[in-house]
């Protein structure tokens, strides 16, 4: 297990009363006021083919690879605009 596992296992294993709030500042109602409800865009399934390595390594960082690796081809397809 690798120590970034092991910290997010130690934090899912916390309890919430051990959660510190102390620098988050508390929201009212004129925060929320202006608040927009923003949807995900709509995913479509597709079938491609990386070199394994590389769909490994973004395996090895945990859960949510996928939206990784969609957020990547997001950052170039912005960046080449």
């Amino acid at each position: 297990m690798s120590s970034r596992e092991k910290t997010i296992k130690e934090l899912e294993e916390m309890p919430d009363s051990e959660i510190s709030f102390k620098d988050i500042p508390e929201t009212d109602f004129d925060f929320w006021r202006e608040a927009k409800l923003t949807l995900p865009a709509e995913k479509k399934a597709i079938s491609l083919r990386v070199d394994k390595d590389i769909l490994e390594w973004f395996k090895s960082l945990g859960k949510g690879y996928q939206t990784r690796i969609n957020a990547v081809l997001r950052a170039y397809m912005e960046a080449h605009k």
